[in-house]
């Protein structure tokens, strides 16, 4: 296969993941800085893989949602610096906004896949709890009234007038909608909430993760932080809903506010030498969607079925979903819409449970499936990632350590 100006195709392969725990908002991570973070997944993910010389690495792709503040002036680069890599080693950083590490992934995979990179590292970071208020400046000097700091810690801010006000509700009040419209009950959504912490502490428990997640130097934080063992439906449906005085989402059965950071290795099949370890998965398909802002959290239904249309399978062959829970109502709208056996989504914990920082979650999940595939056998998994603002991404991946037929 070759590309429109010529050059051969090949494939994009996943040689190694990794992430730190998740820190709850004014948790473990609080003190720590958005760039240290990044830092320490970078580091991490190429502890894994000790042959590979780092001044191979022809790119990395970072992905951040907020980058007002300890993370601005391109984190990606200041990883690199941060955790002692080549200075002859570039980086980038994207903004998808919850979906910008799976966007750095897939980024990456398509230099590979053209022959710009033999190696490429992509991942992500955030710091919810770091996250600065900003002031703005005025468009004349001295203004004689008051001036309002935001927070930049999640959703809309600084908006656009002449952007629609139906569009720019919260993002509980547009699950909320979404909940309405395909008729998800108070009790569905903690029920998935409920199962969400008790997987998550099951696969800690059972030394999943293990491998996975690594250290952040100072912190002291061994697991994720925001896993509530013991929840249940019953716990969950004792709290108040935050966005509507009637409504069904609460604190519970939502994603919490995280810190966290998480890499990948990817590159092509000839890297092995470099790399000094076989893949663990091809990058087989990629999909992107976009709909009405306020329906975002639907948008992953058409992402993954691009995605799955262009690796050539379709759901029936696939064995493992990773879905980030940024709601427990549009992961079950999701989950219904694609008619799909629940057992194989977030079979690990999903972000409900294991945490939702906004640049690290598409490599979580990325890196996660790839861990579920390897450890079950199974061929074909899919990540998806909702986004707000209307968009969703999804990437499908093949196991090549050895999959059942």
């Amino acid at each position: 296969m070759t590309c429109s100006y010529g050059r051969d195709v090949t494939s994009c392969y996943l040689y190694a993941s990794t992430r730190t725990a998740f820190g709850r908002f004014g948790g473990a991570l609080a003190d720590v800085r958005p760039d240290d973070l990044a830092a320490a997944a970078l580091a991490g993910v190429l502890a894994k893989t000790p042959a590979l010389d780092p001044a191979l690495i022809g790119d990395v792709v970072w992905g951040c949602a907020n980058q007002a503040g300890e993370d601005n002036r391109d984190v990606g680069r200041m990883a690199v610096l941060l955790a002692g890599l080549p200075v002859s080693v570039p980086a980038t950083t994207v903004n998808r906004l919850c979906g910008s590490s799976l966007d750095a992934a897939i980024q990456a995979s398509r230099a590979v896949e053209v022959g710009d990179a033999d190696v490429v590292v992509a991942g992500g970071v955030e710091s919810m709890t770091r996250a600065p208020w900003v002031l703005p400046k005025p468009s004349r000097a001295f203004p004689a009234g008051n001036v309002t700091a935001v927070s930049t810690t999640l959703g809309w801010r600084l908006v656009n007038e002449r952007m629609p006000a139906e569009w720019t509700v919260s993002l509980g009040e547009c699950n909320e909608q979404l909940a309405d419209r395909f008729t998800i009950s108070r009790r569905r959504q903690d029920e998935f909430a409920s199962r969400s912490h008790r997987l998550a502490a099951q696969a800690w428990a059972d030394g999943f993760y293990d491998d996975l997640v690594v250290d952040v130097p100072g912190a002291g934080l061994e697991r994720d932080e925001s896993i509530r063992d013991g929840s249940t439906p019953e716990t969950l449906a004792g709290l108040k809903p935050s966005f509507r005085a009637d409504g069904t989402i609460t604190a519970g059965n939502a994603s919490p506010l995280n810190d966290g950071a998480a890499a990948l290795l990817l590159g092509s099949a000839d890297a092995s030498t470099h790399i000094g370890s076989e893949p663990l998965a091809r990058i087989a398909g990629r999909g992107v969607h976009a709909l009405d802002p306020r329906e975002f959290g639907f948008a992953p239904v058409e992402a993954a079925e691009r995605a799955l249309a262009r690796a050539g399978i379709g759901w029936a062959d696939v064995s493992a979903v990773e879905l980030n829970e940024a709601f427990a109502a549009q992961s079950i709208a999701c989950v219904d819409a694609w008619k799909i056996d629940p057992d194989i989504v977030n079979a690990k914990g999903g972000a409900i449970a294991i945490g939702h920082p906004l640049g690290a979650s598409g490599a979580r999940i990325l890196g996660t499936l790839a861990a579920r595939l390897r450890e079950s056998g199974g061929r074909w998994g899919v990540a998806a990632i909702c986004i707000g603002v209307g968009q969703a991404l999804a990437v499908v991946l093949e196991n090549v350590t050895g999959a059942r037929p």
